[in-house]
């Protein structure tokens, strides 16, 4: 026997300590992912279920949109029926596994709580139709569809695992390399689910900016992962339903490797003892879109609209059919969602200039949405008319006035007047003259301001009446200084603007100790600046004196219209303050000259190709952006997500590399706190865009890119901007603050409408902690469904009182399985108790809902 060399001899002892030997068994998720919005054509089914035939070792894991389903079924009716057999296959090894039943395949990221839970219901009920068998209990998608919160749902929809992998469509993120092979993915609320994360060793491919190695199973990525001690690495592609690949993997890795479905994988590794809890952060999901662009900003208000409308429509609907015996339009608002949904599918916002149909994605959404939104208002004036017929045959008009948020309010709305109204109008709430404030619009109508007490979830009635002397009110006024400077005051507020700048020099919180919030020197306080690329470089908007003008001067509201100039575009800002609001509204409106080019110069970048890392519309800080530099020291920082508030890590926002994405999205809010947490200021948004901030840099809201995008597509202006943001100084962080609720209120406003009867208050909550929301109200037949969120109370046992009666609550999961039931004595109304911890959820549903 020949003994080995001595250098060879220690070179296989060091391999031994080095690379520990494992039993390892390659896996392969494979599959396929479009739609028949996205990409289905018709012979996909039947190629997949001949190639299934064919290659007896291969499993498919389907992302595919469920609406494609009635398509198919129609125009391949063969396809259909063998393909419908397997997925009805309810068994744990069966070739094909259902991963992403959403209704649009959504970012999820980018939606609201609602929106999440029904792309999930939805869609999920759509497949139900197509497949009654069907079992839905992983969780995967080739796109970075993921946020913090999905834990907490995806249990109750009742999944029992989820993939954090998206190695081959990274073009907008992916999440953070963290942990082995299975981890608990916790959400913000406590629950955790079962998860193969993006593994540690699992890195971004060389000379690609859309892909991690595990996107082939690679030599180099199987080794990484046996390195790191992961006996069963799973790769993952889930290829364009349209290619004609069949199994993804050449004859030699897949001989090195097992092709599975996600549930039977899991299947393998779930046994395993002492799992890592992680809670995944929403900054670990590092995301990013074209922010700024006019398109994507567009997409966003477009879509934030119709969520806020279709909120109200199904509360103003439900309380019509509680309390007016309305008949409840389910079969319109199930279209009004539907639509809803399509515009949140997830190619409107990475690819929104791609054709479908004939429009671009982005038209697609405009048509949706308006769609949504139409809808959502003939069933809230028709919920109206029919809950003000409920009353006496006074022939004093009134405004029905009603609340959508289970918040009681107190207070500024604002209602239209009907036409042939005349002479000194008022306002009277059980016999008391209000304060009032009457608007003249540009198109000769009136509208009327009047302070309200409005019960949550509820409506009130306010009579209106003529020649009366009008009742005090020393709320809101705009005056002059010695220099010219314009004040703006309130009884919470006064802020100093500038004349000869258009900005805010001082913004003074008069219940805050009088703090000023504005940063000592700073010129630039809500004006914008940016870089110009192809026409003056980088301006700012107080580089010229502005046209300064009162639009309102109260006793109730007041707003100054800022005008002027950055560089060759004309700009109108708005400032509106209002008796006792906590918030400050502010709008925004540009003119762009044509051809303009906003951001980092891309050409500086030798121009723009798919694996260069290096994109101008990273940088976030060349952008139009408007600038906020805060009186506030040590600051830190936190922002809401989904069901999710997060402290920011990030000791500043920029990047300006694929390989270094950062997620600096503004959901609803971002808030920023010194170091003590004992003053904030929120920035609210109207759309989800981009935030910008940092050690040395100031709060900023990015208003503007137009540039090269992805696929080297230009991201251009073609129409003017209009954007709307709010500012809100507190004591305190967020939670003290009550953001959560404040932005409720500013996305769901009071509805008003005038009626020809008098209207008594009536509220559905007659008692609800704070901190607790109500996110959803709908019905299904004659059972009342009600979410409850908790927003931001710290503790977790609850107790709710519901103005109505039911023959019994159920608790009930998002699938509609009973956790428990609550039963009520004769004449008891709804109230229970129930525990939901921060950023939970809990359904109840009232069984034979009666009004109380």
């Amino acid at each position: 026997m020949k003994k080995l060399p001595g250098r060879l001899c220690l070179l296989i002892v060091f391999c031994c300590l080095y690379y520990p030997v494992i039993a390892q068994t390659n896996y392969f998720a494979d599959g396929y992912h479009g739609g028949i919005y996205g990409h289905y054509p018709l012979w996909v089914t039947k190629f997949i279920t001949d190639s299934l035939k064919a290659h007896r070792d291969w499993k498919v894991n389907l992302e595919i949109e469920p609406e494609t389903w009635d398509t198919v079924e129609l125009k391949d009716p063969a396809g259909y029926a063998a393909i419908k057999e397997i997925i009805n296959d309810s068994a744990d090894d069966v070739s094909i596994e259902y991963v992403n039943p959403t209704y649009a395949q959504s970012y999820l990221y980018n939606i609201s709580a609602e929106s999440i839970i029904r792309q999930f219901q939805y869609g999920m009920q759509k497949l139900h139709q197509h497949f009654p068998s069907i079992k839905c209990t992983t969780y995967a998608s080739e796109e970075p569809c993921f946020t913090s919160a999905l834990p907490g749902i995806l249990k109750s929809l009742g999944f029992k695992y989820a993939s954090l992998k998206n190695p081959n469509t990274c073009w907008g993120g992916y999440v953070r390399a963290y942990g082995g092979e299975s981890l608990n993915w916790t959400g913000p609320d406590g629950s955790s689910i079962t998860a193969v994360p993006r593994y540690a060793s699992e890195s971004l491919q060389k000379n690609s900016t859309w892909q991690t190695t595990a996107w082939d199973n690679s030599t180099a990525y199987i080794n990484a992962a046996a390195r790191q001690g992961i006996q069963n690495p799973v790769g993952m592609c889930f290829q364009d339903a349209g290619w004609k690949n069949g199994p993804w993997l050449d004859n030699h890795r897949s001989s090195l490797t097992q092709y599975t479905t996600w549930r039977n994988y899991f299947k393998q590794i779930e046994n395993k003892k002492n799992i890592e809890d992680w809670r995944l952060s929403q900054e670990d999901i590092q995301v990013s879109l074209v922010w700024g662009s006019q398109v994507l900003q567009r997409i966003a208000q477009e879509v934030r609209s119709a969520e806020n409308k279709i909120t109200m429509a199904e509360k103003t609907a439900a309380l019509a059919k509680l309390y007016a015996s309305q008949p409840y339009p389910e079969k319109e608002l199930n279209e009004a969602w539907r639509t809803l949904l399509l515009s949140q599918h997830h190619d409107c916002w990475i690819v929104p200039y791609n054709w479908h149909n004939g429009k671009t994605w982005a038209g697609n959404v405009k048509e949706w949405t308006d769609s949504s939104i139409m809808i959502s208002n003939r069933i809230i004036q028709r919920s109206l008319s029919a809950l003000s017929a409920t009353q006496s045959n006074n022939r004093q008009q009134t405004i029905l006035a009603l609340n959508t948020t289970a918040l009681n309010r107190n207070e500024i709305i604002s209602a239209q007047l009907p036409p042939g109204i005349s002479g000194t109008v008022g306002v009277k709430y059980k016999g008391r003259v209000l304060s009032s404030q009457i608007v003249h619009n540009t198109d000769a109508s009136k509208t009327i301001l009047f302070e309200a007490n409005m019960p949550a979830l509820g409506y009130a009635g306010y009579t209106l009446v003529n020649d009366v002397p009008q009742a005090s009110a020393k709320g809101a006024s705009i005056f002059n200084d010695k220099e010219g400077n314009f004040i703006m005051e309130t009884d919470l507020y006064k802020l100093v603007i500038d004349a000869r700048q258009g900005n805010i020099r001082q913004l003074i919180a008069k219940r805050l100790g009088n703090k000023n919030f504005v940063a000592e020197g700073a010129g630039d306080f809500n004006a914008l600046r940016g870089h110009f690329y192809n026409g003056g470089g980088y301006e700012k908007s107080t580089g010229k004196p502005p046209v300064i003008t009162m639009l309102e001067n109260g006793p109730l509201q007041i707003q100054l219209q800022v005008k002027g100039m950055i560089g060759e575009n004309h700009f109108v800002q708005t400032i509106q303050l209002a008796k006792g609001r906590e918030r400050i509204d502010c709008s925004l409106h540009i003119d762009y000259k044509k051809g303009i080019g906003i951001g980092e110069d891309y050409r500086q970048l030798g121009g723009y190709y798919s694996t260069d890392r290096h994109k101008a519309f990273y940088n976030d800080s060349s952008k139009l952006i408007a600038v906020f530099p805060l009186n506030l020291h040590n600051q830190e920082l936190y922002k809401d997500a989904p069901l999710d508030v997060t402290e920011s890590r990030f000791p500043n926002t920029f990047y300006n590399s694929w390989d270094s994405i950062k997620n600096n999205i503004i959901d609803n809010w971002v808030d920023v706190t010194d170091g003590d947490n004992e003053y904030g200021m929120a920035l609210f948004s109207d759309h989800v865009t981009s935030y910008s901030h940092g050690e040395i840099f100031p709060l900023a809201l990015t208003i503007q890119y137009a540039g090269i995008g992805l696929w080297e597509r230009n991201y251009g202006v073609d129409e003017p901007t209009d954007i709307h943001y709010a500012l809100l100084p507190h004591r305190g962080k967020w939670n003290d603050a009550d953001l959560n609720d404040e932005v409720m209120k500013w996305n769901q406003p009071v509805i008003t409408a005038t009626a020809g009867a008098d209207k008594a208050a009536n509220a559905f909550v007659e008692r609800m902690d704070s901190g607790l929301a109500i996110t959803a109200m709908y019905y299904k037949d004659n059972d009342l469904y009600v979410r409850l969120v908790n927003n931001h109370a710290s503790q977790t046992k609850h107790a709710i009182t519901l103005n109505c009666y039911a023959d019994e609550l159920q608790f009930v999961e998002l699938n509609g399985s009973i956790t428990s039931v609550v039963k009520f004595k004769k004449g008891q109304k709804a109230g229970f108790e129930c525990n939901v911890p921060l950023f939970g959820f809990k359904t109840i549903k009232l069984v034979n809902a009666k009004p109380g």
